[in-house]
């Protein structure tokens, strides 16, 4: 048996560049035949990952579909997860960015994986501190079937991955990683 560091990772390449990019077009096309003008909805991205879907979405739908001003906020989970107190390393926080009222508007959460459904989960429990919205809806960029822990299901979906409990998905940002892509690591 070899210790943990000489473990091989094999990664698979899921999505490139390009497959990134035509997918949020896709799924902005998609928004836009439900929401039409986007008076009524408000954008959220998932703190810390699914922040960076979320702005490419807005920036989508404003530049190349010239949709004017789309409110986005970034909504961090971090104290409503039902695992926060099971872990033994300090727990990191983001920030919460909602400069607006949800009461009454259309929700639609943004986030880069759906695995457990627990991160949507604490998501619907933190929105709440800012009214009650009148829809949620879910959209993601992957969506990892046979993993879930609760009865959560994305409305939007980019790519539908069967992915194995010992395999990761990966998604990589050009803002933060330097490129677009979405790789299957396997421990």
């Amino acid at each position: 048996m070899y210790p943990k560091q000489h473990l091989i990772m094999s990664q698979k390449v899921l999505l490139t560049s390009k497959e990134v990019n035509i997918i949020l077009h896709r799924l902005a096309c998609q928004l836009i035949e439900k929401h039409l003008d986007f008076s009524d909805t408000i954008l959220i991205g998932i703190q810390p990952r699914g922040t960076f879907l979320a702005e490419r979405l807005k920036d989508f739908l404003e530049k190349e579909y010239a949709i004017p001003k789309i409110a986005l906020g970034y909504l961090d989970i971090t104290f409503f997860r039902d695992d926060f107190r099971r872990t033994n390393k300090p727990l990191e926080a983001n920030k919460t960015q909602i400069d607006f009222i949800v009461e009454n508007k259309k929700v639609v959460f943004i986030d880069d994986v759906l695995y457990t459904g627990r991160s949507i989960r604490s998501a619907l429990t933190a929105i709440q501190s800012f009214g009650r919205p009148s829809e949620i809806e879910l959209l993601v960029l992957i969506d990892r079937r046979f993993s879930r822990h609760l009865p959560i299901q994305p409305d939007y979906r980019g790519r539908q991955v069967d992915a194995i409990n010992d395999e990761k998905v990966n998604v990589c940002w050009k803002e933060q990683d330097g490129e677009d892509a979405v790789y299957l690591i396997n421990k």
